[in-house]
């Protein structure tokens, strides 16, 4: 190397986390490496000389001729070159009056509640005219994984308001549950309506959201704050905006950040915290923009082949931990490329979550809201979130009966569009106008109705109503006789 020296920095110390005022001082000197040498820029890369000791993810500060300052990341080292990751990118690089400064630590969200009702940037920094985070701690945001034996299964409910996932996709603490949607379907909507409405059953239980957007319009991100603000949701979230104008770099950091933040109010504050991240589709492209830079040899469809392995250190630090109140759910939302479910992206999301809620098409061409697709949609964790005691007793019956309802409907929908429906029987025709009334009662609902699980199972029951009794055949005798509107006197459905 041309030139490397080590110089001493004293100050600028960073609070780790349960680092007190005492032991402060002891992070106070601090040695920071400097290095010359850059070889070339490719965008929001820099490629230097090897720089001894430095270390993958490590912060660096790039001096430019020009006196501007740029933060970066190194995200490739070895015993000839070590690549760094600017943030916000580089335009016009003098290559020979241009120095490194590694700082020796890695990227940190300070952190405390003050986090709660702000709307930070893709770097952690307020962007909606507050006052700095007067922080507590300062927290890695690549996490720390957490060990496998302290895990617990995801287990207890969170109440959505909306039907189709409370009562045939239930959401549970601790779980990650993607939404798969596509151009055109209204995604955002549903999300902005889980940030309002989401919450936890039970009294004195300390619920917080945390949402954070990758790669998103400005409009949409707009839409988003302003929803939270107008109804009140945003004094118990705290928000992440990067936009498709904002570097493409800040769209790996945003749900880092994100997830760092929850897992303070969860793990420190004993919180349970929901953390909905859109789009997570544009986080994939970002990291193909990146690793074509890097000139990496592409996988399938040109993604790098550790996108897997990238995704699985976000969606993992979801879950509940052995001796802590607190919990991490997960919602990533991402767009399927032309609508193809068998994409990289979708493909690899499903073997990480346990389980999807599908967006469809054809319900949105009928007008139907939330459109969710209920048979390609599938909580894998469901049971462990439902029953007596978390949500009602007879819901995992009504769940298969509904489906069964719902499939014979449907099955007998498309064959009556080549036999005709008038030559299906008085039962069949029965069936037929329950698939029509379960899109239209059920899966239907308005953008700011919340119904609670026992509004959605009462609906349930109704659409029961219509059908035999004897055809009740995956629901419990006294469970009939305790719900059933037949049994309660209660309106029945029409």
């Amino acid at each position: 190397m041309k030139t490397s020296r080590t110089i001493f920095r004293g100050g600028g110390a960073e609070y780790r986390p349960g680092t007190t005022e005492s032991t402060q001082a002891e992070h106070e000197n601090l040695y920071v490496r400097e290095g010359r040498a850059i070889q070339r820029a490719s965008g929001a890369l820099l490629i230097a000389e090897a720089i001894p000791g430095t270390q993958y993810n490590e912060i660096v500060e790039v001096h430019l001729s020009s006196g501007e300052i740029k933060t970066g990341q190194a995200i490739d080292i070895s015993d000839e070159i070590t690549v760094i990751q600017v943030f916000g990118g580089v335009g016009e690089v003098d290559l020979k009056g241009a120095r490194i400064r590694c700082k020796g630590e890695t990227l940190k969200l300070p952190v405390s509640m003050d986090l709660l009702g702000r709307v930070l940037n893709g770097m952690g920094k307020p962007i909606d005219g507050g006052a700095a985070i007067i922080p507590e701690a300062y927290f890695d945001i690549n996490g720390e994984a957490i060990n496998p034996a302290a895990r617990q299964p995801p287990a207890e409910f969170i109440e959505t308001g909306i039907s189709a996932i409370d009562g045939l996709n239930v959401l549970v603490r601790g779980q990650k549950l993607p939404i798969f949607s596509a151009a055109g379907l209204p995604h955002n909507r549903i999300a902005a309506q889980i940030l309002r409405q989401a919450a936890v059953k039970g009294s004195g239980e300390k619920f917080a959201i945390v949402f954070g957007s990758v790669g998103i319009s400005y409009d949409d991100a707009a839409y988003f704050i302003d929803n939270l603000r107008e109804t009140g949701a945003l004094e118990r979230a705290v928000a992440f905006i990067n936009t498709a104008s904002d570097p493409v770099i800040e769209r790996i950091s945003t749900p880092r950040l994100a997830l760092t933040a929850a897992e303070y109010l969860a793990w420190t504050r004993d919180m349970h915290v929901l953390v909905v991240l859109t789009d997570m589709t544009n986080y994939c492209e970002a990291l193909r923009e990146l690793s074509s830079m890097r000139e990496e040899i592409p996988s399938r469809r040109g993604y790098p082949g550790y996108m897997y392995t990238d995704l699985a250190t976000i969606y993992e630090r979801a879950g509940r931990v052995s001796g802590r109140e607190g919990s991490v759910t997960i919602m990533p939302i991402l767009t399927m490329p032309d609508d193809d479910i068998t994409h990289p992206i979708p493909d690899l999301t499903g073997y990480i979550t346990e389980g999807q809620i599908v967006l469809s098409r054809n319900l949105e061409r009928k007008s139907v809201y939330p459109p969710i697709d209920v048979f390609l949609s599938l909580s894998r964790m469901m049971k462990e979130g439902i029953g007596e005691g978390k949500t009602r007793e007879d819901h995992n019956n009504v769940f298969m009966q509904l489906y069964a309802a719902y499939a014979e409907g449907t099955y007998l929908r498309e064959i009556s569009t080549i036999i005709g429906a008038e030559a299906l029987g008085d039962r069949d025709r029965l069936y037929l106008d329950s698939a029509d009334r379960m899109e239209l009662r059920f899966i239907a609902q308005g953008e700011d109705e919340k119904r609670t699980v026992e509004e959605t199972l009462g609906i349930a029951w109704k659409l029961f109503s219509a059908l035999p009794e004897e055809d009740l055949k995956l629901i419990e005798e006294h469970l009939i006789s305790r719900y059933h509107p037949d049994r309660t006197g209660e309106e029945a459905d029409s």
